[in-house]
């Protein structure tokens, strides 16, 4: 598909937004893989740097150009934006009484977003308590945590698939 043709296909109700995320290898390997589940947005808050740039490019692989996006100097700005929106607003972390990614179930056409934090703090506190709930990835090994690009991966592909099977 081309990017002309990516831009009109019709897309999955679903944001991603990026709370400060630092590394620009993340970023692009974010982009990539909303790209590949046709995810509607991506929104850059905080430090996330911005395309068009060469680590992003390195990891985006033109999706930086196919991938719809917008910068936010704050998070919370875009949280509430997404709320006037009508969207759902969950952030991926773990906390007291996040729901495990396997338990969610999305409402059919539901405008959903999902927040991803920085690599070593997280969601920020500020947006984890402006957002509708948790969604945490259960892990059972000794690190309890996963690369950011890796965490979206997994919670996009889940919150894809269920949009799609819904559609069957």
């Amino acid at each position: 598909m081309s990017v002309e043709a990516y831009r009109l296909a019709d897309k999955l109700p679903i944001d991603v937004v990026l709370d400060n995320v630092r590394s620009r290898h993340n970023i692009g390997a974010v982009l990539r893989t909303s790209d590949a589940f046709r995810i509607n947005r991506v929104h850059l808050c905080g430090i996330c740097s911005v395309p068009p740039n060469a680590e992003i490019h390195k990891t985006a692989l033109g999706a930086e150009d196919s991938v719809q996006w917008q910068y936010h100097a704050d998070t919370l700005s875009a949280v509430n934006e997404l709320h006037d929106k009508g969207f759902k607003v969950y952030a991926i972390e773990q906390a007291h009484g996040s729901t495990p990614l396997s338990d969610i179930r999305l409402e059919k056409n539901a405008a959903i977003a999902v927040v991803f934090g920085h690599e070593v703090y997280g969601v920020a506190q500020e947006v984890v308590d402006a957002c509708d709930g948790c969604i945490e990835i259960p892990q059972y090994g000794t690190k309890h945590s996963l690369n950011v690009s890796v965490t979206a991966g997994i919670v996009l592909y889940e919150l894809s698939e269920q949009l799609r099977k819904s559609d069957s």
